[in-house]
């Protein structure tokens, strides 16, 4: 029970050491060790990487899940580590409405099944999302939140812990620069012969300089030690933004995936809507037609871009898949053959293309030289 009183006492005797050291130096009555330039630089950026990770995170949950309601009930969820109910979002509800409302219609009416066709469409493209989502929050928001609750905390525990440990070095100078001119003072008034009782005063201020120097010289090895710690955490940052760049890479990687999922499905469903009956196409050309001009939305490969077709070109294709032969192209963009039975392009060069019976009307057969393989339409411009 004594030691306990002593240990309290003295740890009160500290934290008032602190305490005092702390505010004597905001009002500039004490003097502050200085951190080094480079450990003050890595503080700043492992405070600048902490600001715009919490930025990116919580701008990405936004993107993920604007609704803030729903953000907030996952979240508590999340606290009390339990699932989440499933919902449908908003592509597979607009998807569901359109599915039954086309089989209220009638699945065959061209209407009705141009519902159906679309809300189903819908509903992949809501699955693609559904899995977008998921994809990201486990490789990027997950680490981003790692970072912030378990690397940075730790940085900030040991950074707190420096404060302290610079508190105590800067409390012990103090001390120590008290006790010498309190030693020197005695020596004075010793050396004039006033009163001999100074003599015990210089030999206890001489034994409190050598306890100041005693405790500086270890309070000084903390300090360093715990600079140390605290520059190889900060160090650490370094490691971070590679991670985190390697998360990003995995976030654009699933971005991709989804927009390009979400083509394809809006590319086959143009396709499945031209090839409904003609006299419900000629309904719609005419109801155009008293309305304003039409817009032809040309089909494209994924990685192409948009480009205007003529008449001229789109009946020389036709022409050309209907008989034999062959003519000159151009290529108008870039290609990476997708496997070993197409062919690679690039913009400008000048291919031979030919038909092949039951091929693909959007692909042709392409050679230069001895390379022969299949190449898309819409990536060629033919020559006459």
């Amino acid at each position: 029970m004594d030691f306990n009183v002593k240990r309290l006492a003295a740890d009160a005797g500290t934290l008032f050491s602190r305490a005092v050291q702390f505010t004597e130096e905001k009002f500039g009555q004490a003097e502050k060790t200085e951190l080094d330039a480079h450990l003050e630089n890595l503080l700043t950026r492992a405070e600048c990487t902490k600001h715009w990770t919490e930025k990116i995170l919580k701008q990405t949950e936004v993107l993920l899940q604007p609704n803030p309601n729903v953000r907030i009930e996952e979240f508590f969820y999340e606290k009390l580590d339990k699932k989440a109910p499933t919902r449908m979002n908003n592509h597979e509800l607009l998807g569901q409405s359109m599915i039954d409302s086309g089989t209220e219609f009638g699945p065959g009416t061209a209407y009705g099944n141009a519902l159906i066709k679309c809300g189903e469409t819908e509903k992949q493209i809501g699955g693609a999302e559904r899995e977008f989502i998921q994809s990201s929050a486990i490789n990027f928001l997950t680490p981003f939140r790692n970072f912030l609750e378990g690397d940075f905390k730790t940085i900030l525990k040991e950074r707190k812990l420096l404060q302290t440990k610079r508190l105590d070095l800067d409390a012990a100078k103090t001390k120590l620069k008290k006790a010498k001119m309190a030693d020197a003072r005695a020596l004075v008034i010793l050396s004039l012969n006033i009163l001999s009782l100074f003599s015990n005063a210089v030999q206890m201020w001489a034994e409190e300089v050598t306890k100041a120097e005693q405790d500086l010289k270890m309070t000084q090895s903390e300090f360093d030690r715990q600079a140390e710690i605290t520059r190889l955490l900060l160090e650490g940052i370094s490691s971070t933004h590679a991670h985190h760049l390697r998360c990003l890479n995995d976030f654009v990687e699933a971005q991709m995936t989804y927009y390009a999922q979400c083509y394809q499905y809006m590319v086959d469903l143009q396709k499945q809507l031209g090839n409904f009956p003609s006299a419900f196409s000629s309904n719609n050309n005419q109801s155009t037609a008293s309305g304003g001009a039409s817009v032809s939305v040309p089909i494209l490969p994924l990685s192409a871009p948009l480009a205007s077709t003529t008449g001229n070109a789109s009946s020389g294709f036709t022409e050309l898949q209907n008989f034999s032969g062959s003519r000159k192209a151009r290529v108008l963009y870039d290609y990476d053959a997708a496997g070993s039975n197409e062919l690679s392009l690039l913009a400008d060069e000048v291919i031979m293309v030919s038909s092949v019976p039951g091929m693909d009307s959007d692909w042709l057969m392409g050679e230069r030289g001895n390379q022969k393989g299949k190449v898309p339409i819409t990536y060629l411009e033919l020559l006459n």
